[in-house]
């Protein structure tokens, strides 16, 4: 990468801004939800406030919340986010404010447990709430879904919802959406993966009803197309919608590209601007195998969906070489990339990314407070011959700890 006469240079593509509607985001970095099971009465936190804040300091694009209920029920755990009542905007509108302030773009993912609802949380491998735990202030709940079939062994049987069930389901996403914008949230994902009520729709391992919502893939695609034409309608003309599918179903599962690359056609007529491609959450008894966890296992399904469908695409799973997030954007198999636990163990992986592609000033993407301090420490330091740093005793008692600093010879 070279330096233009001017003296500017050319980014990679990982670090260009983008551009959906009125929403320019600075760089195509995104981080991708993440469940922490940390919320209060489906609140968030202070532990939100930073755990999102670090990530706009360190210069991503756009950061998602976490996965975010739209009602009560919605839940899988009572420590799951949630966005259904008024108080819970003005507690998002502190991290969206705060977010938009470091330069970031604040957005939000919107789904809903359906039949995964009432279960602990992730390091307890989501076991099923029991009357035991009714007797610790933890009542097990019955969650809803396209038919009255559990998530797996031991699970509660859901309740199989009906046509007004529904119709009112669709309400609540609206209403979920608008409280969403009022909370300042640039950008809604509808999630409709991972086994999530929506893709409990789509799929026909969980979907074994016989009306207007089963059957053949038209009908089991009707509810997420609902959902998606509600939330579209009430989202503001300027900002993007983004839609995370599981392009396949996991293990033994019956939804496959082709049913997704349907479906997205149908998710781009009405509106939805991102396809977010991830896979799994959806357990069947075919011969489908899982997908294989390498890096950037779900690029191929990316690449397709662009290219058939014609939509922009985002794409997560096992990206954390910036060289190869910049060979996915540039070989245009995708328009964002998302990381999670890359971001969580390197929070300022969009710098090091910077770094690594080589980026002249690649500090810029960070506050300028911390910039300026980081520019001025490599503009004043001086390294001993071979470029190796001298260890010299921070004091004369040689147990105390030591202190590193560079010395000119």
């Amino acid at each position: 990468m070279t330096d233009t006469p001017a003296g500017t240079q050319s980014l990679p593509r990982l670090l260009t801004e983008l551009k959906l509607r009125g929403i320019t985001m600075r760089t195509r970095i995104v981080i991708s939800p993440m469940c922490q099971y940390r919320s209060v009465e489906g609140g968030p936190t202070d532990w939100h406030l930073v755990h999102l804040g670090k990530f706009a300091i360190g210069g991503a694009g756009v950061i998602f919340t976490e996965e975010t209920a739209v009602e009560e029920r919605g839940r899988k755990t009572y420590d799951c986010a949630g966005l259904y009542t008024d108080s819970h905007v003005t507690q998002y509108r502190r991290i969206t404010e705060f977010i938009k302030s470091l330069g970031a773009v604040p957005a939000i993912q919107l789904g809903h447990a359906g039949r995964q609802a009432s279960c602990h949380g992730a390091m307890r491998k989501w076991a099923p709430l029991t009357e035991a735990d009714a007797a610790a202030g933890l009542p097990p709940w019955t969650g809803v879904a396209p038919s009255p079939i559990p998530a797996g062994p031991g699970a509660h049987i859901p309740t199989e919802m009906s046509r007004e069930d529904i119709a009112a389901m669709v309400e609540t996403w609206k209403l979920a959406a608008k409280r969403a914008t009022d909370a300042g949230f640039d950008i809604c994902e509808i999630h409709g993966g991972h086994g999530y009520l929506i893709h409990q729709f789509l799929s026909p391992v969980s979907n074994k009803r016989t009306d207007a919502y089963g059957g053949d893939r038209a009908g089991r695609m009707a509810f997420a197309l609902e959902i998606a034409e509600a939330v579209r309608s009430v989202w503001p003309a300027d900002s993007p919608v983004f839609y995370r599918a599981s392009v396949v179903d996991g293990k033994g599962g019956e939804w496959f590209v082709e049913d997704t690359i349907a479906l997205a056609h149908g998710l781009k007529e009405r509106g939805i601007d991102v396809l977010d491609c991830s896979s799994g959450g959806m357990s069947g008894t075919s011969s489908f195998p899982l997908v294989p966890r390498v890096p950037g296992y779900h690029v191929s399904y990316s690449a397709t969906i662009r290219r058939e469908v014609g939509i922009s695409t985002m794409v997560v799973g096992g990206i954390s070489d910036p060289h190869h997030a910049e060979a996915i954007l540039q070989d245009g198999d995708a328009d964002l990339i998302a990381i999670a636990r890359p971001a969580m163990y390197e929070t300022e992986w969009p710098v090091h990314a910077a770094i690594a592609l080589g980026v002249s000033d690649p500090y810029r993407f960070f506050p300028e407070d911390y910039a300026y301090r980081l520019r001025a420490r490599e503009q004043t330091q001086q390294t001993v011959p071979g470029d190796q740093p001298v260890r010299i005793p921070y004091s004369e008692n040689h147990s105390e700890p030591y202190r590193w600093f560079v010395r000119e010879e």
